[in-house]
């Protein structure tokens, strides 16, 4: 799924008038490669930590997949980002229409997937910890295989096969300009398949953090605990959690709505202030990729104490550094 004029750093759905290459330019391109190197360096320490964590549980599965999604993000900004640059070759900026974009996309909603399910499995294990859902590494490795296969089956590759139309790659101004008729209807269709989708994984992380958090504190007072302490934590990362989630999320997607009816209704008119407000949304959406990094560490205990492990053991290792 990717979107329609050329002067946004990631287009939409349908082609805009020239007007609006006159009227309009993204002015948060530049802030995707300030963000590039900060989300490599995050993502990448976040790689290397899953790359020796072993997959001995549903919620590691989840998250070893989670951080393979943000990287795919990461890695797609400055593709993404230099195409949209006025000197950068018009083949470039037609390669990133037909697959960096789609893969960004296609990577974006796989990262609000696993972090459904990595909810859903906090869920299973702490209000029915007797469910079955949560208890097999095996199953969680079929689930994850399947989301991959489903959201790139789905999104990238009908997206990528119906980008064929033959043109002039020197004339092309818009993504949408080398799409086939059914890849315009298609990419209409996925737009808004997606929107809902975000909205259901939505609904299912709010009621499972809930849950959580009132089965955690129902817990202390059966015990007879009066441990304010903990109560205040698991709000706090409970509240920290669904922050992050709709704060990154959840702007772009209710743009996104009037933004899409924008197109689809009146395609040929400049909606130049929706753009700005889209293409607001998706940056800050974007931003995610380096919030999930720090998140591992403040709600994962594996996660942070294999952290702590590595960097003490590199830090022994370098040149110039003495064991103690």
């Amino acid at each position: 799924m990717e979107d329609e004029a050329k002067p946004s750093v990631f287009p939409s759905v349908t082609n805009t008038s020239d007007d609006c290459n006159d009227v309009y330019s993204n002015p948060f391109s530049t802030l995707y490669f300030i963000m590039f190197p900060v989300a490599l360096l995050l993502n990448s320490v976040a790689a290397w930590v899953a790359v020796h964590l072993k997959s001995t549980t549903t919620f590691i599965v989840y998250l070893k997949n989670l951080i393979g999604a943000d990287l795919i993000l990461t890695l797609m900004l400055p593709a993404v980002a230099i195409s949209e640059l006025p000197a950068a070759p018009r083949h470039l900026y037609v390669l990133s229409c037909k697959f960096f974009r789609v893969i960004f996309y296609s990577a974006f909603y796989t990262s609000i997937t696993f972090l459904g399910l990595i909810s859903l499995d906090r869920f299973a294990k702490i209000v029915t910890p007797r469910s079955k859902f949560g208890g097999s590494v095996m199953l969680s490795s079929v689930i994850a295989l399947a989301v991959w296969g489903v959201i790139f089956g789905l999104n990238a590759l009908p997206t990528i096969f119906l980008s064929n139309k033959q043109t002039n790659e020197t004339e092309i101004q818009s993504c949408m300009e080398t799409k086939v008729p059914a890849g315009i209807v298609y990419h209409k269709f996925i737009t808004i398949t997606l929107n809902v989708y975000f909205w259901f994984i939505s609904v299912v992380v709010v009621i499972c953090y809930i849950c959580i958090s009132n089965k955690v504190i129902q817990s202390f007072r059966k015990s007879g605990s009066n441990n304010s302490k903990g109560k205040q934590k698991i709000k706090l990362r409970v509240f920290m959690v669904l922050v992050v989630f709709f704060g990154s999320f959840g702007p772009y997607h209710v743009i996104r709505i009037p933004y899409t009816f924008d197109q689809v209704n009146a395609e040929n008119n400049c909606f130049w202030w929706s753009k700005l407000a889209k293409d607001f949304g998706l940056w800050l959406a974007t931003n995610n990729i380096c919030l999930d990094p720090l998140l591992y560490v403040f709600l994962c205990r594996e996660f942070k104490e294999k952290l702590s492990s590595l960097f003490k053991k590199f830090t022994r290792i370098r040149p110039g550094t003495t064991s103690e």
